[in-house]
């Protein structure tokens, strides 16, 4: 029998680790992929099916575009693990820097903040693909293989797990940025994009209720 145990535990192992990466916004991606891959998983035991065979073509199309979709969100969210772990290491770094003149201190400062900007692109880019993904979910919890609806269902829970979670990290690093317009302008779309996601998750999950 094939078992991942060894796989997943490597990861697990270094995030139960005192190293602060991978960390929170490591577990965002992760949870953006899983979605993704589940909503694959609904449409693959779709195609083809007799059930399939019935729809229109312009259903056909997006189950086949969907599926594309998926199939690239999964590997981006994937890479966006290291690109978290790499953007935290960049902060870290520019905190390292030397501070004992008042140029040392300046040049520290700017290398900070351009580091945090980093920092909160990642989980914002998360949290913004996740988002997309309802679109998905909420085609295949209605057109997808009715016997796999409850991993719809999950794939929903997954994608508002990873917004929730991304968002949290672009909020942490949001506290240390020095330019308000910007602060400002990136929270107001987290609560908007996460008072959204919450709504949509919860509709997915009413159709799926309906259906088991």
């Amino acid at each position: 029998m094939k078992t991942y145990q060894n796989t997943i535990q490597d990861f697990t192992k270094d995030l139960a680790s005192s190293s602060p990466a991978p960390g929170g916004g490591a577990v965002a991606a992760l949870s953006g992929s899983l979605a993704a891959s589940l909503t694959s998983m609904v449409i693959n035991l779709t195609i083809n099916k007799k059930k399939f065979m019935e729809y229109d073509e312009e259903i056909k199309k997006k189950f086949n575009e969907y599926l594309a979709k998926c199939e690239e969100l999964r590997m981006d969210f994937l890479e966006d693990i290291d690109r978290d772990i790499e953007a935290f290491n960049e902060v870290m770094a520019a905190y390292k820097l030397p501070k004992d003149t008042d140029e040392e201190k300046a040049q520290r400062h700017k290398a900070i903040q351009r580091a945090m900007v980093e920092a909160f692109r990642v989980p914002y880019s998360v949290a913004d693909k996740a988002y997309s993904m309802f679109d998905m979910v909420e085609f295949v919890a209605e057109y997808g293989n009715q016997n796999a609806i409850t991993d719809a269902g999950v794939a929903a829970i997954q994608i508002l797990a990873a917004i929730e979670a991304a968002i949290l990290n672009v909020r942490i690093n949001l506290s240390s940025i020095d330019d308000l317009d910007l602060v400002s302008d990136v929270d107001l779309n987290c609560k908007r994009l996460l008072m959204e996601a919450t709504h949509r998750k919860e509709e997915v999950l009413k159709k799926v209720y309906k259906k088991i």
